[in-house]
């Protein structure tokens, strides 16, 4: 019976494991609860358990989220759906976040499970928007969108730093920065999905308008001009046309909604550094937001994979 307990266990992990040795992995979670831990002081066993934690429930989402997005590429490599096939990836991650629940118990704090829980039911409201803007065409104002984002990034951010707290005799409210640098992640991704080179060659050219999804450039530019629906149209095809994608980032670009977006995340840049500074200061996050920043700041121009002529 071992031997196929152990086998079953190999098999079950197999995407998961295929998934987190991917090149080009950056621990930018690990590194921002490290920096929190600057203010909380947690005791080192307590913390590694949430890191631990908090890198497998990220991994089983992205796992899920190329599913439900129908990705083809994580890293530059094929995503593990396209490999092991979309049942057995369901099947590890959700075994993944089972086993996350495992771990959280070990903390041995009466609230530990709930605080994993309710976090856990938030992440998933906020996909759940998403998903239902994108499949039923909805394009969401900026309060919904700003909405839903702190329900699935900052429920990311909050849960971690939430067992943390357990664990803490720091007593400051953290639920504001942890809000703005919700906001701040999840718009940053948005930009640099349609912006960066890099990301354009980890997940594929403007892999969010062949998703069809409502990213905060797109909804900026769909309320500011009520007059044309060539945005709508352009997501409701999902193309993978990479003209028709380009002609979008232009357009995107010519009516303002990139700068929009910039001047956005400049704002919540400003806001972060202020609340930080508040809470006592804290110099290992103002250098990670810093860091995450310059992609903004350096206006990277949308780039075409190499193997297309212009």
């Amino acid at each position: 019976m071992q031997d196929v307990e152990e086998t079953s266990e190999k098999i079950v992990m197999e995407p998961y494991k295929y998934l987190i040795q991917l090149p080009g992995r950056t621990p930018v979670m690990t590194m921002l609860l490290q920096a929190f831990n600057h203010w909380l002081n947690v005791p080192e066993d307590k913390t590694q358990i949430i890191i631990v934690v908090t890198e497998m429930l990220q991994d089983a989402s992205l796992l899920l989220d190329d599913i439900e997005d129908n990705s083809k590429l994580r890293h530059g490599c094929p995503v593990a759906h396209n490999i092991y096939g979309i049942p057995s990836v369901i099947n590890s991650a959700t075994y993944v976040c089972c086993l996350c629940l495992e771990k959280v118990l070990t903390l041995g704090h009466p609230e530990a499970a709930k605080i994993f829980t309710q976090r856990l039911l938030e992440m998933h409201q906020g996909q759940g928007l998403d998903i239902y803007w994108r499949d039923t065409y909805t394009c969401p104002t900026e309060a919904h969108y700003k909405a839903m984002a702190l329900k699935k990034t900052g429920g990311l951010l909050g849960l971690p730093i939430g067992l943390m707290q357990l664990f803490s005799g720091y007593k400051s409210d953290l639920k504001p920065i942890i809000n703005i640098l919700g906001l701040f992640f999840q718009i940053r991704d948005d930009y640099a999905n349609l912006k960066s080179k890099e990301y354009s060659d980890s997940k594929g050219f403007c892999e969010d308008m062949t998703e069809g999804k409502f990213s905060f450039p797109a909804i900026h530019a769909i309320w500011s001009r009520p007059e044309s629906t060539q945005v709508q149209n352009i997501l409701r095809q999902r193309t993978e046309n990479v003209d028709i994608k380009k002609y979008c980032v232009d357009y995107l670009e010519k009516v303002g909604s990139f700068e929009y977006t910039r001047q956005t995340l400049g704002t919540l840049e400003s806001e972060a550094y202020r609340e930080i500074e508040q809470l006592g200061g804290n110099r290992q996050l103002v250098a990670l937001v810093d860091h995450l920043s310059k992609l903004y700041k350096n206006n990277e121009q949308a780039c075409l994979p190499s193997s297309v002529s212009v």
